[in-house]
């Protein structure tokens, strides 16, 4: 039935829908085993401000079938589980390599989105104003393309501070928390990709769960 099918579309038709068909088995596939080597090659250490920290994991992060970035969490220490990277004092690093155009409005949007999805309202709005300094960060690059580095910097004491291929964007925003409810849009409750929350913690991934947000 399903051969009889494809005879009755159009060639042309029939031909798109199995080249579509094997990408998606393809990514799919990928999916099982992206996140033991990401694509880029994370230092195993960084220095942020004063502060030597260790890589701490990295995976990738799928958009449907296809990888948008690889991203690496860096610590004062190691650290297996959210809540003691969350509680962990000191620098930290969350640092992106893009592996694919990514453009900048979906890309500040997304994030804010999934910060909003592990925050309560009470600190959404404490924090409203750094959130919208994080969208348009990204919102004045028309796109990042594959191989463009970005990294979110903790420093106590000064804030968040936000980096486009290696340049700071402004001033460092908000405080501790605020760190900690970025931090939560990859490894809180509702993180946006399950897999890539564990390559963070250092932990082997589970199943595979993919959603359409960046």
């Amino acid at each position: 039935m399903i051969r009889s099918t494809l005879h009755a579309q159009h060639p042309r038709s029939a031909h798109a829908a199995m080249a579509w068909g094997l990408m998606v088995a393809a990514g799919l596939a990928a999916l099982g085993t992206a996140q033991a080597a990401p694509a880029t090659r994370f230092e195993p250490a960084a220095q942020v401000a004063d502060s030597a920290l260790l890589l701490n994991g990295a995976g990738t992060r799928y958009r449907a079938v296809f990888k948008a970035y690889d991203l690496a969490l860096y610590l004062p220490r190691k650290a297996g589980t959210p809540e003691a990277v969350i509680a962990m004092p000191g620098a930290k690093r969350l640092y992106f390599t893009a592996l694919r155009d990514l453009p900048g409005t979906d890309l500040g949007l997304a994030f804010v989105k999934g910060l909003q999805a592990n925050a309560t309202a009470d600190q959404v709005q404490r924090h409203m104003t750094s959130a919208t300094r994080l969208i348009e960060i990204f919102s004045g690059k028309a796109k990042l393309v594959a191989g463009d580095t970005f990294a979110m910097d903790y420093l106590p004491g000064r804030g968040t501070q936000f980096f486009i291929k290696g340049e700071p964007q402004g001033a460092p925003v908000g405080d501790a928390e605020f760190f900690q409810m970025v931090l939560r849009i990859w490894l809180g409750s509702s993180p946006v990709d399950a897999q890539l929350k564990d390559a963070l913690l250092g932990q082997e991934p589970r199943a595979a769960h993919v959603s359409p947000g960046l």
